[in-house]
């Protein structure tokens, strides 16, 4: 049976508020992680972002949080080569992926990212939930196939989050729609919910704040 992964609905007002309390608490930058052994100590649920560099991840990551120079966004793309861990509230981990699908990076920075996010995602038993960011602009892409076959062969489930919807007309941006679900068929691990957003507009922030707030 083929999945038609809808747009996730608006939260109640009582998840609403749990969203808002979680993110309301203090959210601070922990560390940068280049190998394996810098991992925080695995005492709490954590999520993590995933996207293609200038998919606009630092963006919504602010936006979630509400602090604009939390995740900062590069002019470089793919510059940031580490796994960035931000505390959210005394609950939860927000784990920033670098960006993946740059041209400039040397083979073997490349190499070892992968080789570190690949640890990652199978080692870390903390991991409730990877989000996947895709640029509405543009649909998934190869970049981003890669990545999710990457979790669905690490066992993880993630779930795909389209951003940056304010810059296309609504029937732009059912047409793209229609592709990302297409695309998403194959990957069992895909949660069969999307989630839209604009960080610039704050459309679809609250919903992905109850969901995070879920997962515990």
């Amino acid at each position: 049976m083929q999945l038609p992964f809808p747009a996730a609905e608006e939260p109640d007002d009582e998840t609403r508020e749990t969203g808002r309390k979680m993110f309301a608490g203090e959210t601070d930058f922990v560390k940068g992680v280049v190998a394996m052994d810098g991992l925080p100590e695995a005492d709490r649920p954590e999520v993590c972002f995933a996207g293609r560099s200038n998919v606009g991840k630092s963006s919504l990551i602010n936006a979630l949080t509400g602090r604009k120079g939390l995740a900062r966004a590069s002019n470089t793309p793919g510059r940031t080569q580490e796994i960035n861990y931000f505390t959210v509230g005394e609950t939860h981990y927000l784990v920033d992926l670098p960006g993946y699908g740059y041209a400039n990076a040397p083979v073997a920075v490349v190499e070892k990212w992968q080789r570190l996010l690949k640890n990652y995602l199978r080692g870390r038993v903390t991991l409730r939930r990877a989000f996947v960011l895709v640029d509405a602009r543009h649909g998934i892409k190869s970049v981003d196939e890669e990545i999710m076959a990457l979790l669905a062969s690490a066992a993880v489930t993630f779930q795909c989050v389209m951003t940056k919807t304010d810059k296309l007309k609504k029937g732009e941006l059912d047409k793209v729609l229609v592709q990302v679900r297409e695309k998403l068929q194959k990957f069992p691990s895909a949660y069969p919910e999307l989630i839209i957003t604009s960080s610039e507009k704050g459309e679809g922030i609250e919903t992905l704040r109850a969901i995070i707030a879920g997962l515990d």
